[in-house]
């Protein structure tokens, strides 16, 4: 199946399905040398591992990362680093109910219909759980990169938003609470809508803000390579993403030249910041910043209609331990995405 490599120079090959024996990647492209801070990329994958809170799902898994090469006494060699995420806590009988029919909303009908045959366990292939791989890789981008600093968090769940500039919080509280929201008051309401969400049986969407600073001039290519167009295309990638934005973003669309333009300091920096830290398509110095959309996680714990794999109308009721908002667990997949994205741009910089 194709599909399962992102980057150029900074390349991500990933393997595995939701419940099966392990998942896990294959990084090519880092360069030798840097040296691999181990539990800084255990700390990452603990971010976005299950079971972490009362508002994420309840399946237990230590997401331990086993490297199997290219890190030697401490550093890169240069060579494809190898890792595995072995899966502990699988409970496959929680998904027997769908071996033949489709989960509305859901990858089940495409992954049966393109392929034929699909692992229906948790999703197989198609389960958030293969971007564990995802959050190792970005933890290397990020350490590769050093002085860059990337700063995602939740910004909104159903119609709960903070109602401040990025510039006015405070990015040090993202982990002092349990949806990753900067703003504390916000952060209570969204915990209690999310707890009142899954009381119900429901799910519910939102978004995840990132902010990317230290950024240097340069970083992109013209015309089908920009880098707010891969960066669009990471965010997109990522499970139940429904819509990606940058700087202005939609808001642009309703504002004249006169109030959008960024006027220019003598030092080459900007007034405002309009453009995201992106101008044709590549980085101006200013911060990077954009906003990515999650929908509803599609398996809901109540009672729906929906077909089997013979077209008969049948009901379905969701089981298993699903996440009533994705968005929390969401947040360091997004930082490693754009970690990888930078990544790759930083190192094709260094080819000219």
């Amino acid at each position: 199946m194709a599909g399962n490599s992102f980057g150029r120079v900074f390349n991500l090959t990933t393997f595995g399905e939701s419940h099966g024996v392990a998942i896990g990647g294959v990084i090519d492209g880092c360069p030798p040398g840097i040296e691999i801070d181990l539990e800084a990329v255990q700390n990452e994958m603990n971010r976005r591992k299950p079971g972490q809170s009362a508002i994420v799902t309840q399946r237990k898994e230590p997401d331990e990362v086993k490297f199997l090469s290219g890190i030697f006494e401490g550093k890169t060699t240069g060579t494809p680093i190898g890792f595995v995420i072995e899966n502990a806590n699988q409970k496959s009988k929680d998904y027997s109910h769908i071996k033949d029919s489709y989960r509305p909303s859901h990858a089940d009908y495409v992954y049966d219909k393109k392929y034929g045959h699909r692992d229906y366990r948790g999703g197989g292939r198609s389960s958030a759980r293969e971007t564990a791989s995802r959050v190792v890789a970005g933890a290397i981008a990020k350490q590769v990169l050093k002085n860059i600093q990337i700063h995602a968090f939740t910004s909104s769940v159903g119609d709960i938003f903070i109602d401040k500039p990025y510039q006015d919080l405070d990015f040090d509280k993202i982990e002092s609470n349990d949806v990753r929201c900067p703003d504390s008051a916000s952060a209570e309401k969204m915990i209690e809508r999310i707890k009142e969400i899954r009381k119900a049986g429901d799910t519910i969407g939102g978004t995840v803000t990132c902010v990317i600073k230290n950024v240097p001039v340069g970083l992109g290519e013209p015309v089908f390579d920009r880098l707010h167009a891969e960066l669009g295309k990471a965010m997109l990638s990522i499970n139940a993403v429904k819509g990606f934005e940058y700087g202005s973003g939609f808001c642009g669309a309703k504002m004249k030249g006169s109030e959008h333009n960024d006027l220019f300091n003598a030092d080459g920096t900007t007034k405002t910041n309009l453009s995201g830290g992106i101008q044709g398509g590549i980085s101006n110095g200013m911060d990077i910043y954009f906003r990515v959309a999650f929908k509803p996680v599609a398996t809901i714990m109540q009672k729906q209609e929906t077909i089997d794999k013979d077209g008969n109308i049948v009901e379905m009721h969701g089981k298993g331990r699903h996440d009533p908002c994705v968005v929390p667990r969401a947040v360091p997949i997004v930082e490693a995405m754009a970690a990888m994205v930078l990544a790759d741009y930083h190192l094709l910089n260094k080819t000219y």
